[in-house]
């Protein structure tokens, strides 16, 4: 497959780039400065500059075209309300339009097991930030993609175990940025899981396992 990856300069993306890639697939890094291309690119993809605050959907259309997959693995801007509103959720929902519009079947968002939630209130850092991932999300539920909505908990720099806890009661829990890269290598692949949203932490069951699950209760 012919995958793009936004976001290709964070974290979970530079462990993917080389999951997708020695799995024989063909991976573009979409990254907004030129700082990242040779970071990326020793990962393994190839990096093509692209501000996403910049291109209109028409400008993205054109960067997608002629891809087989996106991933949208933009790193959170937690602490800037604004960049939340303008990449998290504007950009987000504009990268949905143009995968549409370049004739791009699937959809893979990382997203966050809390943006089903209500936020914490007045002064909860992760407010804006879930509350513009959940406007993205409910975009792409929207849309005629075949999509898959990944929620992890909270991001660690843990080895992957390959081993997940899976279920609408996931909203928070250590979540390796290992395993989220191996979820997205074999979901971005697998039509199986078009139209589910899965919450996930580290646990104890295997990624395949978890899938399945995953699958069975969404076709349930």
């Amino acid at each position: 497959m012919r995958i793009v990856i936004i976001g290709g300069h964070g974290r979970v993306a530079r462990l993917l780039a080389p999951l997708l890639v020695n799995a024989g697939h063909e991976v573009e890094a979409l990254v907004r400065s030129a700082d990242h291309i040779d970071e990326v690119e020793a990962a393994g993809a190839a990096a093509r500059l692209a501000d996403l605050e910049r291109h209109d959907t028409a400008g993205l259309v054109e960067l997608l075209r002629g891809r087989d997959a996106v991933v949208w693995c933009v790193g959170p801007a937690i602490d800037d309300p604004e960049r939340n509103k303008s990449v998290d959720r504007d950009a987000a929902i504009r990268s949905i339009d143009a995968a549409a519009a370049a004739g791009i079947g699937r959809y893979v968002m990382v997203s966050h097991s809390r943006t089903g939630r209500v936020p914490g209130g007045p002064g909860d850092p992760d407010g804006p930030y879930a509350e513009a991932l959940a406007a993205a999300d409910a975009h792409l539920r929207s849309s005629t993609l075949n999509w898959t909505i990944l929620g992890p908990g909270v991001l660690t720099d843990n080895p992957g175990t390959g081993m997940l806890e899976v279920g609408d009661h996931v909203t928070c829990g250590d979540t390796s940025r290992a395993n989220v890269a191996r979820v997205i290598r074999q979901v971005v692949c697998s039509t199986d899981l078009g139209g589910v949203t899965l919450n996930f932490r580290d646990g104890h069951m295997p990624i395949a396992e978890a899938l399945q699950v995953a699958t069975m209760v969404s076709s349930g």
